[in-house]
């Protein structure tokens, strides 16, 4: 039995599979004390664990321990690499890249071996763009909507609003909309970019994950949702490492 771990910077996303179908798949809160409880009845039966991260090292090696007491299997993390089956790095130092990045453009370039735009709305919103020979074209890193509306809960006192998620860009008539519209109008301006980019670059998927996938399509993000594409990428990358 096989466990992945997509471990972001607020959530770890899960999936536990057996001879590559999936049992069961999740979320759990990155500082809950146990955020594998809901499978504890499988954790025993677990021959390898698979992780994507961009933790603080301090936080992953907690993750770690906490690992290596609940799993008898072994833990292997997987970060982002110079070249894999076609998938070219653009970075002059691949580690640098988050490995989230490289396993979502790899469950990408899995799924369409052709040129393509990959979209990770989490807490930060990545996107990354892919040719169609798997050269990585570059990308952008840009914050996420619930670091948006932090920064202005903690950085503006004098700004309060309730959380609200209606994708509506028309000009606000009280605090709380004209934040939350304004987050929309920042999406659609990020939208608008996108398309430009992928019509200059002759790209013509796009596809989209992480928590705020949903949001960015109600807005009017032209591709197709992908939930778990980070896990998809590093579920392919441990087949080939461990010759499955």
């Amino acid at each position: 039995m096989r466990l992945l771990i997509d471990a972001g910077n607020t959530r770890m996303k899960w999936r536990l599979e057996q001879a590559g179908i999936v049992i069961d798949e999740g979320w759990s809160a990155l500082d809950s004390e146990d955020p594998l409880g809901e499978i504890a009845d499988y954790l025993g039966s677990i021959s390898r664990v698979g992780v994507s991260t961009v933790i603080r090292e301090d936080i992953r090696l907690k993750l770690l321990s906490y690992l290596e007491r609940k799993v008898p299997g072994s833990v292997c993390f997987y970060w982002a690499e110079a070249e894999r089956f076609g998938l070219q790095n653009s970075y002059a130092d691949p580690q640098a890249m988050g490995a989230d990045r490289w396993h979502g453009m790899y469950g990408a370039w899995a799924l369409h071996r052709g040129g393509c735009a990959v979209i990770d709305a989490g807490s930060a919103i990545t996107v990354d763009y892919v040719s169609h020979a798997g050269q990585h074209l570059g990308g952008y890193i840009l914050p996420g909507f619930k670091m948006m509306l932090k920064s202005l809960k903690t950085d503006a006192a004098r700004i309060t609003f309730e959380k609200n998620h209606v994708v509506s860009a028309q000009p606000g008539k009280n605090t709380a909309e004209c934040v939350n519209h304004g987050l929309s109008w920042l999406s659609l301006a990020m939208i608008a970019r996108v398309r430009k980019d992928m019509a200059e670059l002759g790209l013509a998927e796009a596809l989209i994950t992480g928590g705020d996938a949903l949001r960015l399509l109600a807005l009017g993000m032209d591709g197709s949702h992908h939930p778990a594409l980070v896990l998809d990428g590093l579920g392919c990358i441990d087949n080939e490492v461990f010759g499955i």
